[in-house]
């Protein structure tokens, strides 16, 4: 189960996140799930599926099949009172779920690899609700540029960037999106999976439109700069963010005595599974990925309080958007497992 945030202004320490997770909470929790039209679908599958919601105006509304992998930069929770909706809301979908399902954090552009492929195709443009899920015609779209990226035999992933020339790379793929019109653009460095993909999402989008717009594929060796592809972009400059992350591994432990909390440096530089307790909750920090380990044994208020120190420790980083999974007893996470030191994994969560 994720939940996919914005990285403007991030303060879910701000929100009464802290709050949640008692037993009575949760059985409130509970009878409020049951009572939720958005997850009726879940109580009545029998087999894994993914469902996608959003929060628009503080409630939770089914996102179309057709639109899955579809996000826009717009709609994801921006202010305070927003991210406690989305955040309480998932814990309500977990209640619901007698706390079954693996929890995690995902933020804009910092996606983990699990959350990218439950999506065949993942786009991000600009836009928000109004413009993002409603049905417009092509006359009336906006000329966007979309970065193709091939991540895998069948996965891509597309990510509109600033219409200018500035933002085209001889490594990858680029598609004009004029409407009416389509071009896609191969660099000269761009491989031959990747174009052979891209003209396919090419023809998905006509598809979309029924077959009412003209497009035409160019070659970055021979574009004329009269080409009306070049018109679209101005020469202006463009600003490239920079992901940061630490290459140093460590654990931390958040444990409670006589009602006060400690959060200590457990190991460093290496990531040890012996180390793991039952009795406190652990923060495993890959340097791409962070995971909270919740054990069996630990009190009430611990538990209530790995989700608020986890992002108290990330604010703290060079890479407070990593992504986030809280794992529970009984839980298994591939991911993690793949992150443990080969040679020091000596015990396993019960």
């Amino acid at each position: 189960m994720a939940l996919s945030t914005q990285n403007k202004d991030y303060a879910w320490l701000d929100t009464n996140l802290a709050l949640f997770g008692s037993d009575e909470d949760k059985k409130v929790k509970k009878e409020s799930a049951l009572a939720e039209e958005a997850w009726r679908p879940v109580l009545s599958c029998s087999c894994p599926k993914v469902y996608v919601w959003r929060v628009e105006k503080f409630k939770i509304r089914p996102v179309n099949e057709k639109d899955y992998g579809h996000f826009l930069t717009e709609i994801h929770t921006f202010t305070q009172d927003e991210y406690a909706t989305a955040a309480y809301k998932t814990v309500e979908l977990d209640a619901l779920l007698d706390d079954q399902a693996v929890q995690h954090r995902e933020v804009e552009h910092y996606e983990s690899k699990l959350f990218k492929s439950y999506f065949p195709s993942f786009r991000i443009l600009n836009g928000g609700i109004d413009s993002g899920f409603r049905r417009v015609t092509p006359n009336e779209y906006q000329p966007r540029l979309l970065h193709f990226h091939q991540d895998g035999k069948a996965h891509c992933e597309v990510q509109e960037v600033e219409l200018s020339i500035n933002s085209l790379d001889s490594t990858d793929v680029f598609i004009l999106d004029l409407g009416t019109k389509l071009y896609q653009w191969n660099g000269s460095k761009s491989n031959k999976e990747e174009r052979y993909n891209a003209a396919q999402f090419l023809q998905k989008i006509n598809s979309e439109r029924n077959g009412r717009c003209k497009t035409a594929v160019l070659d970055e060796m021979f574009t004329d700069a009269r080409d009306e592809f070049l018109q679209y972009l101005p020469d202006k400059p463009i600003y490239k963010s920079k992901k940061y992350y630490e290459s140093t591994k460590c654990i931390y432990k958040l444990s409670e005595q006589q009602g006060r909390f400690s959060f200590d440096l457990v190991v460093k530089n290496h990531l040890p599974k012996r180390v793991i307790g039952e009795d406190d909750v652990y923060f495993i920090d890959t340097g791409y990925e962070l995971f909270v380990y919740i054990g069996s044994k630990c009190s009430p208020s611990e538990k209530h309080n790995a989700i608020p120190y986890s992002h108290e420790y990330l604010k703290n980083t060079r890479h407070p958007y990593i992504p986030v999974t809280v794992i529970g007893p009984n839980q298994n996470s591939p991911e993690l497992e793949k992150a443990w030191d080969r040679d020091r994994t000596t015990t396993y969560f019960n």
